[in-house]
């Protein structure tokens, strides 16, 4: 194992991190100086405080890593598979501490203290009325397992946030509104992915670390695996931009645009205000952020073939058919669903659903839950059953590899359904050889194991992760807020990077009622479905730290 390598890469990852959050601190004592607003104040001196922490800790690292060098054996430069594998994980866990502290120190500073709400909290114990809570005070803030998540869930693009009746989206200061818009920008294409782009300086071993954070394992678009990451930032970067200048446009304000530029191309769902986009209630801005989540979904690599002329290769991609087919078929089912029904956005307005409306509402949600952006403008939970089930399912296939899209990815999928068919014919013809196509490209036997295994996997840590819930979690009956729904939806709109889900993790619900082994557990299972479980789970296994 290359530890000199490991160290300064990793103090490298940490110090661009911390220059953002710089950057961040920065654009609040500019805001604090011109509105001279104090909780802007009090959130610019929390990120200026967490930038020290995170260079403190990546020149740490740095100087850690010369000095093994210097007095190891390991050959300068080389970045092996396992390499890759421990940066990866561990990066992501620990960047998201740096990401959480500005949410911490600002709290500690009392920034939220205007904002402190109480919330009642159940305690195993009974009183007259039949029930004994116990008052919070504070907000959501003060306790760190609340901002580790609110980090993690920012850097994986999940979207999914403790804060609710405990103090509100909006009411959050633009420095700390801004960051965590930043964080799903950064996690999009993953930070791992912008350091090889602009950090070249990896060498050989940038390819392996490239692969282990990348969904897209076809090899990339360009020869050399650092050009192909600064391709895709030039593409993404583009698409940003495009955003931001087409939602200011549509009526938002620079710093509203700015935010949902950032979380709509990263596939994420932080927004700006409580009601997500259903706050600004402007058609143009649904289908514009329609648009951009369906872009973001979309296999990067396939732009990078319509920039080169190669329309037609792009367009006859069986992923992406699939995928807008899917967006299509659901939207018109829940179109159909919603028609003649009242419709309550997120804003708590009550609409009449026409045929439009219908129309406007069913294709916002499908698309947002089918990217797992998680943006809303519906609270869906009181949708019949049978949208329900159409967007649970979307929720587990996701977008397409190569996206910043969650889920299990849609190319997964296909395989799984072709080599259940295969096994199906081979019951009753067990003579016939028929090779598994995806678009007549064959799908050789060690990737329909691996698609198998992935899903196997992916199923199994959802079980789990559910059960655990169940146990840590108060249930309903004993003045709690979990339920068999809610604790088989959390994990998986979790480890899927989705965001808001179903029931009490629904549109317009938060995490932050869970308890603190609860919200770690979805910390990890937020890792782990970014990292789309390989890389994380591996370090877990004694094997893995062996010589050979």
């Amino acid at each position: 194992m290359n530890y000199p390598m490991i160290a300064r890469t990793l103090g490298l990852l940490l110090a661009v991190l911390s220059a953002c959050l710089g950057a961040v601190a920065a654009y609040g004592w500019v805001v604090d100086l011109h509105y001279g607003v104090v909780s802007e104040h009090d959130a610019a001196v929390a990120s200026l405080m967490a930038t020290g922490v995170g260079l403190v800790i990546a020149g740490g690292l740095w100087v850690a890593g010369r000095r093994l060098r210097e007095r190891g054996s390991v050959v300068e430069g080389q970045l092996q598979r396992r390499d890759a594998f421990v940066l990866t994980g561990v990066g992501w866990l620990l960047a998201a501490v740096i990401a959480a502290l500005p949410f911490w120190f600002w709290a500690m500073l009392g920034g939220a203290d205007g904002l402190a709400a109480t919330e009642p909290f159940f305690v195993d114990a009974v009183n007259g009325t039949g029930n004994v809570y116990v008052v919070r005070p504070g907000h959501e803030f003060a306790s760190f397992a609340s901002c580790y998540f609110e980090a993690v869930s920012g850097l994986t693009t999940t979207g999914a946030t403790v804060l609710g009746e405990r103090g509100g989206i909006s009411e959050l200061p633009r420095t700390l509104l801004l960051w965590r818009s930043l964080t799903h920008w950064l996690g999009g294409l993953g930070i791992v992915v912008l350091f090889v782009a602009v950090m070249p300086s990896i060498g050989i071993g940038a390819k392996r670390l490239f692969q282990s954070e990348s969904s897209a394992q076809d090899g990339g678009v360009r020869p050399r695996i650092g050009e192909t990451a600064r391709v895709l930032w030039i593409i993404y970067l583009t698409f940003t931009a495009s955003a931001l200048l087409i939602f200011r446009a549509c009526g938002m304000s620079w710093f509203d645009a700015t935010n949902h530029a950032f979380s709509v191309l990263a596939t994420g769902g932080y927004s700006t205000q409580d009601a997500s986009v259903g706050h600004f209630d402007r058609v143009w801005i649904d289908v514009s952020t329609i648009a951009f989540m369906l872009i973001a979904g979309t296999n990067f690599t396939l732009f990078y073939r319509v920039v080169r002329g190669n329309w037609r290769g792009a367009f006859s991609d069986r992923e992406w058919q699939v995928f807008i087919m899917l967006k299509v078929v659901v939207t018109a089912i829940v179109m159909f669903n919603l028609w003649g029904r009242t419709i309550t956005t997120t804003a708590g307005v009550e609409v009449e659903g026409t045929l439009l409306q219908s129309l406007r509402y069913a294709s916002f949600q499908v698309a947002s839950l089918q990217t797992g952006t998680g943006f809303a403008t519906a609270d869906w939970d009181d949708w019949p059953a049978t949208s329900l089930v159409l967007l649970f399912g979307l929720m587990f296939i996701g977008g397409s590899a190569g996206s910043t899209a969650g889920g299990v990815k849609v190319i997964r999928t296909i395989i799984m359904l072709k080599v259940f068919a295969d096994a199906i014919e081979r019951s009753y013809r067990p003579n016939v050889v028929r090779p598994v196509k995806v678009g007549g490209v064959p799908v050789d036997e060690g990737a329909r194991r691996a698609v198998v295994t992935f899903l196997l996997m992916w199923g199994c840590i959802l079980m789990c992760s559910s059960f655990f819930l169940v146990i840590v979690e108060p249930s309903v009956d004993q003045g709690g807020r979990m339920d068999a729904a809610t604790s088989l939806v959390a994990p998986l709109v979790t480890l899927g990077n989705v965001g808001p889900g179903l029931y009490e993790v629904g549109a317009v619900k938060h995490f932050g009622w869970f308890t603190a082994p609860s919200k770690y557990l979805m910390c990890l299972l937020m890792v782990l479905g970014r990292l789309e479980l390989f890389a994380l789970l591996a370090l877990f296994s004694p094997r893995f730290w062996r010589a050979n």
